[in-house]
Parts: structure tokens; C-alpha cells; sequence
């Protein structure tokens, strides 16, 4: 399947589930879709019949609430059934509107207010090397979030431990620009002392080679890999920062939003 032909997929199921479900964050989803399936089809070593195989690598979206993104894509590796996709939201299923690790398998940290799900990684990521592990952790954070402060706490912490082993991917979706215009989140991760690049976040292309690029990283240093993106990506409608960031379409909404990922 063609690169378009299946992130059109993925977003199409990501727009299904929220209009059956009643409940999401499209526009967020559409922004780190992308990331995520060019993530579990060509970088992370993960078993889906096994979830908890110990020489696994680890993704945590701390992003929680972009999760629906990360749900078409656990299904698509086989993570999830269509009937768990079948209740998202709805009473008795097991996906909500945050990713819980209690319930959905291969989800690792249960997230969902923003600047928590970083520090669990970094923690990982210190177990792992005191351990001498090869496994690697991989880090889904906005733009916005990373006006935590816990962010930047835990950058300094990962620094300093000399996390080689860990990999941070900002969605740099402008969000975080609105309250803070001036904010320079490239030299801000370098200053932290992260191998720090900026890259296409809806090029499966670069987004490739740059995450296995990190993955093979000699150096003593943790990566921090600034995604370009936009919000909503792929959808006019919806695309920018507007009502329809935890908007739920209307019939003729979807319609319109199905019809241009046809």
C-alpha cells in the first residue's frame, strides 16, 4: 500500500472512531499519526503476541490525549481486535479517551495529563542502562506540553544519566506558540545537551532514517527529534488551531471529512 493510501487509512479509522465513539481529539491525532505508524512498522522491535516480551523496545505517548492515533495503530500491528476498536469509549471497553497500561496491551505508562508521560520514560531509561539492556525508549510529547516544567526536569535528568538509549519526538504543531510566541524548542533541547534535529513529522521518508538514525546512536547523548506537523494534517477542514480540537463531527461533517480521505 502506497504511503498516502495507508496514512488516509489510518486516519479515516481515526475519524470513524471519535464520530462512533463520541469522544476524542481528531486534530491531534491527525497531527502524530504519521509518527506513530512510521514508528511501528519500520523502527520499534515489539511483539504483538507478546506485549510484554522483555527485550522489547518502548513507546510512550505522552501525549495522552492524541491517543485514538496511537490505538489505529496497536490495531493495525495486531495490539487490538476490531471489537476493542468497536467500543472505544463506550461503557465496558477498554480504550478511553486517555491510554490506560492497565488495559490496553502495548501501552506502557498511562497518560493523559500532560508532562507525566516523559519522566516515566527517562525512568525506563535509567533501569534499562543500570541493567545493561539494549532495549530503547521512544517518546511521543506536544509542542505545548513541553511548557511542563517536569519536561525539562527530566531532560536534565536524562542528560546527565547519558540516556543514549532514549529518543524524545516533539509534535511541533504550533501549539505550544500560541501563549508562547518566542519559544525556540530546537535550542532548548540542544541547551539541554540532547543530539537535537528538525525534520518533516508527515514524511515517512525522513521520519525513517532519522528514528534509525537514533536508534543506532554512539553517542554518550539522548536524542530529541523536532517533528514539523500540522495540526489536523490532511483535512482542510479541520487543520490549525480552532474549534475542532476536541470538536465531534456532525453527519455532515464526517462525510465531508471521509470524503476528502477517500
Amino acid at each position: 500500500m502506497q504511503s498516502t493510501d495507508w496514512n488516509n487509512k489510518l486516519r479515516r479509522r481515526i475519524v470513524d472512531l471519535v464520530y462512533t465513539g463520541q469522544d476524542g481529539h481528531i486534530p491531534s491525532a491527525f497531527s502524530i499519526v504519521d509518527i506513530i505508524s512510521t514508528l511501528y512498522r519500520n523502527v520499534l522491535r515489539v511483539d504483538p503476541a507478546n506485549p510484554e516480551w522483555p527485550e522489547r523496545d518502548y513507546f510512550i505517548l505522552s501525549k495522552g490525549h492524541g491517543c485514538v492515533a496511537l490505538y489505529t495503530v496497536l490495531a493495525e500491528r495486531g495490539f487490538l481486535t476490531e471489537d476493542d476498536l468497536s467500543t472505544f469509549c463506550r461503557k465496558g471497553g477498554i480504550l478511553g479517551e486517555h491510554p490506560d497500561r492497565n488495559k490496553v496491551p502495548g501501552v506502557e505508562a498511562s497518560t493523559g495529563s500532560l508532562g507525566h508521560g516523559f519522566p516515566f520514560s527517562v525512568g525506563i531509561g535509567i533501569g534499562l542502562k543500570l541493567k545493561n539492556r539494549s532495549n530503547k525508549i521512544y517518546t511521543l510529547l506536544g509542542d505545548g506540553e513541553c511548557h511542563e516544567g517536569s519536561v525539562w526536569e527530566s531532560a536534565h535528568l536524562a542528560a546527565n544519566h547519558e540516556l543514549s538509549n532514549l529518543t524524545v519526538v516533539v509534535d511541533w504543531n504550533q501549539s505550544g506558540q500560541q501563549l508562547l510566541p518566542l519559544d525556540n524548542l530546537p535550542e532548548k533541547w540542544r541547551s539541554f545537551g540532547f543530539e537535537t534535529m528538525v525534520i518533516d513529522g508527515h514524511s515517512e521518508s525522513e521520519l525513517k532514517s532519522t528514528l534509525e538514525a537514533a536508534r543506532l546512536n554512539e553517542t554518550n547523548r539522548p536524542t530529541a527529534v523536532i517533528a514539523r506537523t500540522t495540526k489536523g494534517k490532511g483535512v482542510p477542514l479541520i487543520e490549525g488551531h480552532g474549534p475542532w480540537h476536541h470538536k465531534i463531527p456532525s453527519e455532515d461533517e464526517y462525510k465531508q471529512i471521509m470524503k476528502v480521505l477517500s
